[in-house]
């Protein structure tokens, strides 16, 4: 169908959050970017915004309801693991089953028309955003940090040096799996004498 790409898309940012979050401790949970200034979320912060903005935007705009509530209790990391992976299955199952005519009709975003189709792409958008900033907070923390849409520093470097893209996580499963084991992350490559950055400090 004509808006498969969306449904996979989905599929795979959701992925992405998690692995994200995976790369946390529970002991991160109150880290700002600066401590001394409030406007800046807190890594428990945007996990609670992920949960209940993701929710939200599903029921009122894309009329898809899962049936449980946004935040886990209690609010640890593992929790929010669990809730998440949860909810985003069945939303995800729900976009499967949708074909073009639904993409394609108007919903309300905030105070105007829309398609759905749009306001995916726009949640899809959101979420990345956020994410984001979740991965700039863990440079931060001087965590490693594994790909996400494709090469790091930390698993070789620039994608023209054909450095390897390494996942925290090969799926949803593994992820659950291993993060109730107290963590089974993908290793990283050895350390290479290649810049990792286009414009490297001299």
């Amino acid at each position: 169908m004509r808006y498969d790409f969306l449904v996979d898309t989905y599929d795979t940012e959701r992925l992405k959050v998690l692995s994200v979050w995976s790369e946390f401790t529970d002991e991160d949970l109150p880290v700002r970017p600066s401590r001394t200034d409030k406007r800046g979320r807190s890594v428990h912060e945007h996990m609670v915004h992920q949960c209940v903005s993701e929710n939200t935007w599903f029921i009122n705009m894309l009329g898809i309801e899962v049936g449980a509530p946004p935040l886990p209790d209690p609010e640890t990391r593992i929790s929010f693991i669990r809730r998440y992976a949860e909810d985003s299955t069945k939303r995800l199952q729900v976009l499967q089953s949708k074909e073009d005519p639904w993409w394609e009709a108007e919903t309300m975003f905030f105070d105007v028309a829309r398609s759905r189709a749009w306001v995916m792409t726009r949640r899809i958008a959101h979420t990345s955003h956020h994410r984001g900033q979740l991965m700039a907070l863990l440079r931060m923390l001087g965590r490693d940090l594994h790909s996400n849409y494709g090469p790091t520093a930390d698993t070789g470097g620039l994608m023209q040096n054909h450095a390897p893209t390494i996942y925290a996580y090969s799926s949803l499963d593994t992820l659950l799996a291993g993060e109730a084991a107290g963590g089974r992350q993908s290793e990283f490559p050895r350390a290479g004498e290649r810049a990792v950055t286009e414009r490297p400090d001299e």
